[in-house]
């Protein structure tokens, strides 16, 4: 290109249509991200390609197709685009736009967890856990877990706490499992809601609190976990006072901190 043409040139760098593109979608302008997002992916810009399979797996922006997501994701994955090869890993396990193939979604999730991706990182973990896809792996489990738990994942917090308290390829650690539970309950996480209740109410890991135990089952049962916290609730209730019943629904109907 001639210095007069790299004059005229107007097209906005890479990095400002990805930046662009990005505030598009997050605004919810789906369409203006995906024009900006196309032709850089058509270049073969690896990022774009990871968000225009996304699109079409969700479809937002345009009408959902499996088919045309993997497309995109393969070419991102090939790139080693962590996104592309998560998402892709995605479409392995559930059979979306390929035939299911668990052991390529494990392949392809540890590939994006192994750069830093925290969403990968817990399937990971949950997959090496029940051994689905790849060999059963309670040491991998725990190590994938940690590295999403600390970039905030809620589940992955919630697992480590079952792994404590169901010692798997570890010593029976209550303290801890309480401790991983009650990390992922202040975070919403219905499941490890009800398992804090529980450790409250038998004072395993942490002093009895009925109030506390009440508290947490209540939240528990309030998002969504109300078969895993039925039994526990229904205990509580029978051990607690009116006064600490009501301090109970106090505390569950306040914001989480």
């Amino acid at each position: 290109m001639s210095w007069l043409a790299r004059l005229l040139d107007r097209t906005p760098p890479p990095e400002q249509r990805m930046s662009e593109a990005l505030a598009a979608w997050k605004a919810g302008d789906h369409g203006v991200a995906l024009d900006l997002w196309a032709p850089l992916a058509h270049e073969g810009h690896a990022r774009a390609q990871s968000n225009m399979g996304a699109a079409f797996l969700q479809g937002r922006g345009v009408e959902q197709d499996h088919a045309k997501a993997v497309e995109w994701l393969r070419r991102a994955a090939g790139q080693g685009d962590a996104g592309g090869q998560r998402n892709l890993a995605l479409c392995h396990y559930e059979g979306w736009g390929v035939p299911q193939d668990h052991a390529e979604a494990a392949r392809l999730y540890e590939k994006a967890a192994q750069q830093g991706d925290p969403e990968a990182q817990d399937m990971l973990s949950w997959m090496k856990l029940v051994g689905g896809g790849c060999p059963l792996d309670y040491a991998g489990a725990r190590l994938w877990a940690e590295k999403a738990a600390a970039s905030g994942s809620a589940a992955a917090m919630a697992r480590l706490g079952d792994i404590h308290h169901n010692a798997l390829g570890v010593e029976r650690d209550a303290a801890a499992a309480v401790d991983w539970w009650a990390r992922a309950a202040r975070l919403g996480h219905p499941e490890a809601q009800a398992m804090l209740g529980a450790a409250y109410l038998a004072g395993k890991g942490i002093e009895r609190d009925v109030v506390e135990a009440l508290h947490w089952l209540r939240r528990a049962e309030a998002n969504g976990a109300g078969e895993l916290a039925a039994g526990f609730l229904k205990e509580a209730q029978a051990h607690a006072k009116p006064s600490q019943r009501a301090e109970a629904e106090r505390r569950a109907g306040e914001p989480l901190t």
